[in-house]
């Protein structure tokens, strides 16, 4: 499912496998068994690229292309439109679970989500955290992990409580955009309305 959803959120890219073991977070033997699978049924095509690397020569970092094989989704497939709004409509993780993903980031005072979980694609951002003693690595840990799951990755903000309390005064643009529009309140300990 999380190969699906990299697909239908992203229907003009092209991944090779290690992209694709990088995004799902899953295990390159699965995969490759899954890709296999979904290239007989011809939801995916193969397609050959090229792709930038770095490479070190003595103490130069050198800036390579490198042909590599890849897949992207076909555009033909019979059956897109319905897999598409069966699996773009439904949520993989509930509310409860994305709050529980950053219990361990610090002191919460505000979680707030919107875009894609909200189904609205093209929102300026799908995620505000705000709080005390943020633990950035585990702030961009469980992000990563939710945009896993999801299959897209996610636009995000990220204040402390004194900051945001600043920018929300100021009627910051980002902060307006946010609150503004169709959004949930996970986490609300500052008391906005």
């Amino acid at each position: 499912v999380k190969i699906l959803r990299l697909f239908l959120f992203n229907p003009n890219a092209t991944y090779d496998l290690s992209d694709l073991v990088t995004r799902t977070r899953s295990k390159p033997a699965q995969v490759k068994k899954e890709i296999m699978l979904l290239e007989q049924i011809v939801l995916l095509k193969r397609r050959f690229f090229f792709k930038d690397f770095l490479q070190k020569k003595g103490k130069k970092v050198i800036a390579k292309k490198k042909k590599v094989v890849g897949w992207s989704l076909n555009q033909k497939f019979s059956h897109l439109e319905s897999l598409q709004t069966m699996l773009i409509h439904t949520t993989p993780l509930s509310f409860d679970e994305v709050t529980k993903r950053f219990a361990s980031s610090g002191r919460i005072k505000l979680l707030v989500v919107s875009g894609v979980f909200n189904q609205e694609w093209d929102s300026r951002v799908d995620l505000l955290l705000v709080g005390d003693n943020l633990k950035r690595n585990n702030v961009e840990l469980a992000i990563k992990n939710i945009e896993s799951e999801i299959g897209r990755e996610l636009k995000f903000a990220v204040f402390e409580t004194q900051d945001f309390q600043y920018r929300l005064g100021m009627f910051d643009k980002l902060v307006r955009d946010i609150l503004d529009y169709p959004h949930e309140k996970l986490v609300n300990k500052i008391g906005l309305e």
